[in-house]
């Protein structure tokens, strides 16, 4: 029941829209299938990193010393912003340069993994809401294999919801309806990702 409880919980979180998943549909529907996949790994990667802090008690580190929440999320909310912008001056680029058929960008696979890391770690409220759950699921005495297989779960729940993901987006049906509405969708993209980093800069907590 206890890891039924974080698979929940955790895939919940993984399908509810945020820049994790709408960096990775972008790079599904604007470059080779292997940077999406290289993308969605980092931000697994990324999950695993906040779910070892949330299980070593990342929360209470952030108590002890708040300026070091405050730092992480100065940096994050920046950093979600100009990810952002650079997406809105990609669709006023598109728009000043002559239509040809669409080609796949090259981006390199260090770039994508590296993106889809920080976009992941972007957000020091994951940690809060890693510790949340542990708190939630895990009550006091609990055995310490339980918060590794803890951590493996929401690993697997990510790493399943990445590939349905990939395989859904690069479908060429899918594809082919997004180039149809592609710079709407990248203006959607970018303004959510100000929009979240902007929340993240002037939340008061």
């Amino acid at each position: 029941m206890f890891l039924l409880s974080v698979a929940t919980i955790w895939a919940v979180a993984c399908i509810t829209p945020g820049p994790n998943t709408l960096l990775v549909i972008r790079y599904c529907l604007t470059a080779p299938r292997r940077v999406a996949i290289t993308a969605a790994m980092g931000t697994i990667t990324g999950t695993c990193l906040w779910g070892f802090a949330g299980w070593l008690g990342i929360n209470a580190l952030f108590q002890a010393a708040p300026f070091a929440y405050v730092a992480l999320k100065i940096v994050g909310g920046l950093y979600l912003v100009w990810l952002g912008l650079r997406v809105f001056m990609d669709v006023r680029k598109a728009r000043t340069t002559p239509e040809f058929a669409p080609t796949e960008r090259e981006i390199p696979l260090r770039k994508a993994y590296r993106l889809g890391l920080a976009t992941n770690l972007a957000n020091p409220k994951s940690a809060l809401f890693v510790a949340s759950l542990f708190a939630a699921t895990m009550p006091a005495g609990t055995p310490f294999l339980y918060g590794l297989a803890a951590i493996a779960v929401m690993v697997a729940v990510s790493a399943c919801y990445y590939t349905f993901l990939v395989g859904l987006i690069t479908h060429p049906r899918v594809a082919s309806a997004y180039l149809k509405a592609k710079q709407k969708i990248d203006l959607g993209v970018a303004t959510v990702f100000v929009g979240f980093g902007t929340k993240l800069l002037l939340s008061q907590n």
